[in-house]
C-alpha cells in the first residue's frame, strides 16, 4: 500500500502558476496588496471561490463581497494567500472522502476553521510563528485526499470505517491499513510540490510527536491539538475539546489559554454574541 501512495503522489499535476507564484509572494519580508491583486486577478477559478468563501457564514460580513481587491482588504494579505493555497490544492486532490465519513464540504469548512482558531490561540502563545503555523494548519489535512482514494479503490472502505466506529484512533488504523498516517502524506505532497521545508517539517511528525525533531516538535504538538479540536467529523464537540485540553496538559501548554480560545472560536462559528 506504501508503494501505491508514493506512486499516486508522484503522478500529482504540478502546482498552477498562479499558486507558484503566490508562493514566491508569500516568502517575501514585505508584501504589497496590489502586487498580490494582480496575481490573484489572471486566475477566474480562484477569484470566484474566494469570493465564495469570503461570502460565507464563518465571517459574516455585513455586506457581500464582490471584488477580489475587497477580499484583501478584509481578510488581510496572509490569510488570502493561505486560503487560495488551501482551495487550489483541495481542488487538484478533490475525491471522495467517505472513508473518513466525511464529506469534502465538511472538509473544507474545517481546514477554514481551524486556521482561524490557529490565529486567534497562537497570538496568545506563539506570536512570532504563527504566520507559518496558520498556513500549517490550514493544509496539514491534505494528506487524507490520497489515502481515501487508496482505501476506495483497494476496496478497504467498510473495514476502515468499521475501525473508525469502533473507536480505535484514527492515527492507529491509518498505519494499519495504509502502513503510513494523514501527516506523513501531507509532508509527502508537499515535497513532491517543493513547497516550503520548514511548512513540511512542522507537519510530518503531527502524527508521530515522539520521533519529531526537537526543533519543530512543540510546532508539531500545536497542530496535533489543533487538528484535534478542528476534527472535521467531531468539530468543536465536546469529545474533541476534551481530548484537545487533555492533550494541552500532555504537551505542557497553558490549558486556561487553549480553553479560552476554544471558547472564542466556537461561539464565533455558532454566531454566539
Amino acid at each position: 500500500m506504501l508503494n501505491k501512495i508514493i506512486k499516486k503522489i508522484d503522478n500529482l499535476p504540478p502546482l498552477p502558476q498562479t499558486i507558484i507564484k503566490i508562493e514566491e509572494f508569500r516568502k517575501k519580508p514585505e508584501k504589497d496588496s496590489e502586487e498580490l491583486l494582480k496575481i490573484i486577478e489572471k486566475d477566474a477559478l480562484i477569484v470566484s471561490t474566494l469570493l465564495k468563501i469570503a461570502n460565507s457564514a464563518m465571517f459574516g460580513f455585513r455586506s457581500k463581497v464582490e471584488t477580489p481587491s475587497r477580499i484583501i482588504n478584509l481578510l488581510g494579505i496572509n490569510f488570502t494567500i493561505y486560503i487560495t493555497i488551501n482551495e487550489t490544492i483541495q481542488n487538484i486532490l478533490k475525491t471522495d472522502l467517505e472513508p473518513y465519513q466525511i464529506t469534502a464540504d465538511d472538509f473544507m469548512e474545517a481546514s477554514n476553521i481551524a486556521s482561524i482558531f490557529a490565529n486567534v490561540w497562537l497570538s496568545k502563545i506563539d506570536n512570532e510563528s504563527k504566520e507559518e503555523m496558520i498556513l500549517a494548519s490550514l493544509l496539514q489535512e491534505t494528506g487524507k485526499f490520497i489515502l481515501a482514494e487508496l482505501i476506495i479503490s483497494n476496496n478497504k472502505t467498510k473495514e476502515f470505517i468499521d475501525l473508525i466506529n469502533s473507536g480505535e484512533d484514527l492515527t492507529k488504523i491509518e498505519q494499519e491499513i495504509l502502513e503510513t498516517t494523514t501527516s506523513k502524506t501531507t509532508a509527502e505532497i508537499f515535497k513532491h510540490w517543493k513547497l516550503s521545508s520548514n511548512l513540511v517539517k512542522m507537519i510530518e511528525f503531527v502524527d508521530d510527536i515522539e520521533n519529531c525533531e526537537e526543533e519543530y516538535k512543540q510546532k508539531a504538538q500545536i497542530l496535533n491539538i489543533i487538528k484535534t479540536v478542528c476534527n472535521p467529523k467531531e468539530l468543536f464537540t465536546e469529545k474533541s475539546i476534551e481530548k484537545a485540553l487533555f492533550k494541552s496538559d500532555k504537551y505542557n501548554f497553558d490549558k486556561k489559554l487553549l480553553a479560552e480560545s476554544i471558547i472564542f472560536v466556537r461561539d464565533k462559528i455558532r454566531g454566539v454574541n
